[in-house]
């Protein structure tokens, strides 16, 4: 994961976005960013801005909450995917200002990956900062990346505690600018191949994923986009039932590696397929020299819906800089 340098361009938030507010505000604006497209106009480069959030202390309570419905131990320290939901938002009020070149609605999550060096606690003070990057045309439209950072209080300008880079894809939108590639972007030459055909292997284990799974996430995580609530909000986006939200069955993966993947680590995670609810969904398992692989697919599909991988240890931080030369 790059630790490249974010935007001198830096705005504090007073707080923590609401995440119901931000989706409102992303679905009035999904009209008028199709009519944009449409036309031709609108931004085809990122906002060069990253947005932080200062003295954030996580909810005891909430924390509680989430460490009970994707199954973690009930500790003071603050599971991976926790620290997700709490800096979720930041990076979230990013992708609904008038100069991102996506809708927030329609944004499919294919993939994440977080490093967390150090575990963090809940009588942490912390601070979030996020902003966008890599820009880059896809087969099927186009693909952005959201990186957020998130340190205690204090710990000054070394490597992050926990960073996470969320990538997302906006099917078919593609975007031109003066010179016909986006900024930031990667050439086509460079996307990746075509999905292999995917063979299930043994299951380990099975989850099931009731009903109303989205609806008891969204309550802890705050995260109400209308795919993952039920069949009717759904089906305006395409969904025939409400879908698993991706990083809810990616904390219940981390959750099921437990303990085993120690205080520092290295967490991915690839959404090949949304997993409908309700459903029953095979898991398997896998542990390789203490390095842990989590599969998720349903019986019969020829697809996965989730490919999670967690490697022990904290990635190198990234060199400093060599010292210029002084005449």
């Amino acid at each position: 994961m790059s630790e490249e340098s974010r935007p001198d361009d830096e705005v504090t938030l007073p707080g923590v976005p609401s995440l119901g507010r931000l989706y409102r505000r992303g679905l009035v604006a999904g009209g008028r960013f199709a009519a944009a497209r449409r036309a031709g106009h609108g931004p085809v480069t990122l906002p060069a801005v990253a947005y932080r959030v200062s003295g954030l202390r996580p909810d005891a309570d909430r924390l509680t909450a989430y460490q009970h419905i994707v199954g973690e131990s009930a500790l003071d320290t603050l599971p991976a995917g926790f620290v997700h939901v709490l800096a979720f938002p930041v990076a979230t009020a990013l992708m609904v200002r008038d100069d991102f070149p996506l809708s927030l609605i329609g944004l499919v999550h294919v993939a994440n990956e977080v490093q967390q060096r150090s575990a963090l606690r809940v009588d942490d003070e912390l601070e979030v900062v996020a902003w966008a990057r890599t820009l880059a045309p896809h087969r099927s439209g186009t693909q952005v990346e959201l990186v957020a950072q998130v340190r205690r209080t204090g710990d000054g300008g070394g490597p992050p505690a926990w960073q996470g880079v969320s990538t997302y894809l906006a099917r078919g939108v593609h975007l031109t600018a003066a010179d016909d590639e986006p900024s930031g972007a990667r050439g086509a030459d460079d996307e990746p191949p075509g999905r292999e055909a995917f063979v299930a292997p043994e299951p380990t284990g099975a989850w099931h994923l009731a009903a109303d799974t989205g609806r008891r996430y969204a309550a802890v995580s705050g995260d109400v986009n209308p795919i993952h609530l039920s069949a009717a909000t759904a089906r305006p986006f395409g969904f025939r039932r409400a879908i698993a939200h991706g990083m809810y069955t990616a904390a219940r993966a981390l959750a099921d590696v437990g303990a085993a993947r120690g205080e520092a680590f290295t967490w991915s995670a690839h959404f090949d397929s949304p997993a409908l609810l309700p459903s029953t969904v095979a898991v398997r398992h896998a542990v390789q020299h203490g390095n842990h692989a989590v599969t998720v697919w349903t019986p019969g599909r020829d697809r996965a819906h989730l490919r999670v991988d967690v490697i022990r240890g904290a990635a190198p931080a990234p060199a400093a800089p060599a010292p210029e030369d002084t005449p």
